[in-house]
């Protein structure tokens, strides 16, 4: 699955505000479940936050991937945002974060799940792509950026 399948400029959201992590995750749990009929914002937040509290989603240079399985649906969810002003994640390095890569996922998505999210950490790795995703001035210009990765 690329990532450019998951995403349009929709679901791709410049300088966002939020004031904690608790908050932060609210927001993506509306996105995510904004234009699914089987998806409920109240499980996505409450998938999100079980996961957080395995362990931070953030990757450390700034990036986390906030993810959860969600009953009751068969397709994976996913939105990018990018946060005015970067926020405590608890990530490995310590660092706040301002670029997230969201997603909900089918509760039995075991391997397409495990690849996306290989494919995505994979894709955060390049500190050039991060510098592009932080200048970036549209999400149309951010969905190119993400899109072009070779996933």
């Amino acid at each position: 699955m690329l990532i450019s399948d998951l995403l349009s400029p929709e679901r791709i959201h410049c300088d966002i505000h939020s004031s904690s992590k608790k908050r932060l995750l609210e927001l993506i749990s509306a996105e995510l479940a904004r234009n699914s009929d089987d998806l409920s914002q109240r499980e996505i937040f409450e998938s999100l936050c079980a996961r957080e509290r395995l362990g931070s989603t953030g990757l450390g240079k700034g990036v986390a991937i906030p993810h959860g399985r969600v009953k009751g649906t068969r397709h994976i969810e996913a939105s990018f945002l990018r946060l005015k002003k970067p926020l405590p994640f608890d990530a490995i390095d310590g660092e706040p974060v301002d670029l997230l890569f969201a997603l909900a996922v089918p509760e039995k998505c075991s391997d397409d799940h495990l690849k996306l999210l290989a494919q995505v950490a994979e894709l955060f790795s390049d500190p050039h792509l991060l510098e592009e995703l932080r200048a970036a001035d549209s999400s149309g210009k951010m969905l190119k950026l993400l899109s072009r990765s070779r996933h």
